[in-house]
């Protein structure tokens, strides 16, 4: 190899090193807030083990989320900083599978979309069934269904589900009723009735539908889903680009150090060229 070769193979290491630094830099911070903002949801929950649970509690969702992306990230950052050829391979490997993982995942939903539908009907019920027991997961349901327009995953019925608002339990005041944010809100009124969901249930959907929102949010999601293809093709390509990019430079940076030469091939040229150098002006002289 020529010094011509060795010096550009360094330069765009160099290049590529620092890139890919920054580039695991930057979602390492990421990561680090996301992990900081799940604890701190957690502590302010005072903790309680009943209600943890991946599909139900949005803080260990995030916490989950956060530790991984800290965890590859770190990986990326010390293996580019250090050319540690181990944990790019380790940074490599995961993004890859990650990557494969998420192409499946949409795969799976696009072509079996009544399994994808049926799952995520069964996880949308836990949350109905734990939402009081978890105020985010609370808040995150009161927000889809605002968004929406929508009041439980098929129908406003399913909060029966939920002991709060469960018919069969008389001692709530909630009992036969669903959550306010399932209630239809006039911008004209300038009071606001909170009680507008209290025994909805027990009424038909015509009149009921004149108070509350009376579709399943799930129908609503499919509808918006359908509407907004460009959008997630779009957000899927957003997610997919960093992906495939820090999987092309932690490659193309474990070839270049690869290709390196090391501190010892570097030394025996140096004595053969020496040797030569010398063989030369004997012959010479």
């Amino acid at each position: 190899m020529g010094k011509g070769e060795e010096g550009h193979i360094d330069k765009s290491s160099f290049v590529v090193k620092y890139v890919l630094f920054f580039f695991n830099w930057l979602f390492w911070v990421i990561a680090l807030i996301l992990v900081s903002i799940a604890v701190y949801a957690r502590v302010a929950k005072h903790g309680d083990a009943d209600t943890v649970s991946l599909t139900t509690d949005p803080a260990i969702m995030l916490m989950v989320v956060g530790v991984l992306m800290f965890i590859i990230t770190f990986c990326g950052c010390v293996g580019s900083l250090w050319e540690d050829i181990c944990l790019l391979q380790t940074f490599c490997v995961c993004l890859s599978i990650i990557f494969l993982l998420q192409l499946a995942a949409g795969i799976w939903g696009f072509v079996f979309s009544d399994k994808a539908w049926q799952k995520v009907n069964k996880v949308v019920n836990k949350a109905i069934i734990h939402y009081r027991d978890d105020l985010d997961l609370q808040n995150l349901i009161d927000y889809g269904q605002r968004e929406f327009g929508c009041c439980g995953a098929v129908s406003y019925r399913d909060w029966s589900m939920n002991m709060y608002f469960n018919c069969s339990d008389s001692r709530s005041k909630e009992s036969c009723g669903v959550p306010f944010s399932c209630c239809l809100i006039s911008k004209d009124k300038s009071v606001i009735n909170t009680m507008c969901g209290y025994e909805m249930q027990k009424f038909g959907h015509d009149e009921a539908g004149q108070f509350i929102h009376t579709s399943g949010c799930l129908d609503k999601l499919v509808k918006w889903i359908h509407s907004n293809l460009f959008l997630l093709g779009g957000m899927a390509l957003g997610l997919a680009i960093p992906q495939l990019v820090g999987i092309y430079l932690s490659w193309l940076l474990i070839k270049q150090i690869l290709l390196k030469p090391s501190g010892h091939e570097s030394e025996s040229e140096s004595e053969a060229n020496q040797n030569l150098h010398c063989h030369g002006d004997n012959e010479t002289s």
